[in-house]
């Protein structure tokens, strides 16, 4: 987070031997050290400058990986100045400086909100970004296991109760009429009846399948297996409804909520991965400190999936039982996969740019 608390303009550079430097050889060694190291100074009050007047999203790219080297060299300036006792002018304007590049740095944060706004307004899609790969392989399986219980399920209905059992389809079988299927999509009290149960036994089956994919993370294999299992439910209902004519209606019932709780439980399939990988592959590594590293950023991950569980409940049970015109159905599904594209695609990166900067001068040091 970067404050923008600080509204003083930059500060004047003290005069050499100003603040009473003992003699004539304490000023000039002021003057010499003030002129190897004054031109980071001023560089990093002029960004200081800029986000007070604009925030952090006002630095190109170049500035935001400026700023952090420019705040620990000048916390090195003010370290010697301290060590060699340079003139108590100078040594207060570097303490100054240091302060308020560090509240650009870091920034002021809250107890409860400001942890809660770093958490989704940078590390929640930064973390997601950063395992790409891994989102990109668990949606492949899921896609795999679905498609293979769509084709199976085309060919022959009576497959449809391999993958989905008879309590659990609350009457939506092969043996069910066309007219009661798409009744079902679209007239609230027959919802409420039989299409409720199902989605609400979907839902639970979808967050644990999520679930127990990161948790099962570690041994890789079962994270896939969840996956395609979860994909085989998915296309089994699809071949259904599609033998009767119904995949529009169906996939517009289903969309709305169906594209953040899917994405959800692909995150989950995702991090268990991530987890698996540190384990399985360690690399140069020690597997523990690997595991370590990579299970914090799992969790940051599988955390936003349990968010987006809550949203997909939301919609699940307000939009979808009250809105049954098809065009808004997908309306709205179109407009939340474009949000949630955005937010994991783009939000963000201005900051997570300043930390990855942070963290390769700390590297470096």
């Amino acid at each position: 987070m970067v404050s923008t608390t600080a509204k003083r303009a930059p500060t004047a550079l003290p005069g050499p031997g100003a603040g009473g430097a003992a003699g004539g050889a304490g000023a000039l060694r002021s003057l010499e050290f003030r002129r190897e190291r004054e031109a980071t100074w001023q560089e990093l009050e002029q960004l200081i400058e800029l986000v007070r007047q604009r925030s952090v999203r006002g630095l190109t790219a170049e500035q935001l990986a400026r700023l952090p080297h420019l705040y620990r060299a000048t916390l090195s300036s003010l370290s010697v100045a301290r060590a060699i006792s340079l003139d108590r002018a100078l040594t207060a304007y570097l303490e100054s400086l240091c302060g308020r590049a560090y509240f650009c740095v870091y920034g002021a944060r809250d107890p409860a909100r400001g942890v809660i706004a770093e958490y989704l307004g940078w590390r929640l899609p930064a973390a997601v970004r950063a395992v790409k790969w891994q989102v990109a392989v668990s949606a492949l399986v899921m896609l795999l296991g679905t498609l293979t219980a769509f084709f199976m399920v085309k060919d022959d209905l009576d497959a449809y109760y391999t993958f989905v059992g008879a309590d659990y389809a609350s009457g939506r079988n092969p043996a069910a009429p066309t007219a009661e299927l798409r009744a079902g999509l679209y007239d609230e009290s027959n919802m409420s009846a039989g299409l409720a149960t199902f989605a609400a036994s979907l839902f639970t089956h979808n967050a644990k399948i999520g679930i127990l994919a990161f948790a099962l993370g570690v041994a890789l294999v079962p994270t896939m297996l969840l996956m395609f299992m979860n994909g085989l439910l998915l296309g089994a209902f699809a071949a259904l409804y599609d033998a009767r004519g119904l995949s529009w209606d169906l996939w517009g019932w289903l969309l709305p909520h169906g594209v953040t709780e899917l994405f959800a439980v692909i995150l989950c399939g995702a991090a268990g991965l991530v987890v698996g990988q540190s384990w399985v592959f360690p690399g140069a590594r020690p597997r523990m400190d690997n595991l370590r590293e990579r299970g914090r950023l799992a969790g940051v991950v599988v955390l936003g999936a349990v968010l987006l569980l809550f949203v997909a409940g939301l919609i699940e049970g307000i939009f979808r039982q009250t809105v049954t015109n098809i065009e808004v159905r997908y309306a709205v599904a179109t407009s939340t996969a474009a949000f949630w594209i955005w937010y994991f695609g783009f939000c963000g990166r201005a900051r997570e740019r300043l930390d990855r900067a942070l963290r390769a001068g700390e590297g470096a040091r």
